[in-house]
C-alpha cells in the first residue's frame, strides 16, 4: 500500500514531465515547418516529425490501438504503485513514467500523432527522433528498476523458495 506522503513524488515528477513535454512539443509545432532539421551539436538535430506509429515509428497510423495500450499501461503503473513498496526513488520513477505516457497520450487524443523533435546522431546514423516523454518513459524504467534493486526486490525474487544451510 502506497505511503500517502509519498504520492507528491508521483505527481510531481508526473505534472512535470507533462507540463515540461507539452510545452516543447508546442514551440516545436508553433515555430518550425513539419521535417526541419535544424543542426545544434556535431551529435544532435532539433526536428520536426510528426510520429503516427510507436516507438522507432513503428506500426504507423495505429492510432486508436495506441490510445488503448497507453491507457492500460497507465492504469498499470497505478495498480504498480498501489501493491509495491513505498519509496521515493519507486515513486518518482512511476511518475516520470506515467507523465510521458500521458504527454504522448495527450498528443495521440489530440493531434492524431506524437510530435517528436529530438535527433540524436553519430555522423550518418540516427536514432530515432523522440521527445520529453519518450525520454522521461526510458528514464523512468531505469529508475524502476533501480529503485526495484535497492529495495532488495531482486534478491527476494531470486532466493525465494531457497533454504540456506
Amino acid at each position: 500500500m502506497p505511503d500517502k506522503r509519498q504520492a507528491k513524488f508521483f505527481l510531481l515528477a508526473a505534472a512535470s514531465v507533462v507540463v515540461l513535454d507539452q510545452l516543447t512539443k508546442l514551440w516545436v509545432r508553433d515555430n518550425l515547418a513539419l521535417g526541419t532539421v535544424i543542426p545544434k551539436t556535431s551529435f544532435l538535430n532539433l526536428v520536426y516529425y510528426a510520429n503516427t506509429g510507436a516507438v522507432f515509428g513503428l506500426f504507423p497510423g495505429q492510432v486508436l490501438a495506441f490510445i488503448v495500450t497507453t491507457v492500460a499501461v497507465m492504469a498499470g503503473i497505478l495498480v504498480a504503485r498501489h501493491y509495491l513498496p513505498s519509496a521515493a526513488l519507486g515513486n518518482v520513477a512511476l511518475g516520470l513514467l506515467f507523465g510521458g505516457a500521458a504527454g504522448n497520450l495527450i498528443d495521440r487524443v489530440c493531434l492524431g500523432f506524437v510530435t517528436d523533435f529530438i535527433d540524436v546522431h553519430w555522423s550518418r546514423l540516427h536514432w530515432s527522433a523522440f521527445n520529453f516523454a519518450d525520454a522521461s518513459v526510458v528514464a523512468g524504467i531505469i529508475l524502476f528498476i533501480y529503485s526495484l534493486y535497492r529495495q532488495g526486490f531482486f534478491a527476494r525474487v531470486y532466493h525465494h523458495g531457497l533454504t540456506r544451510e
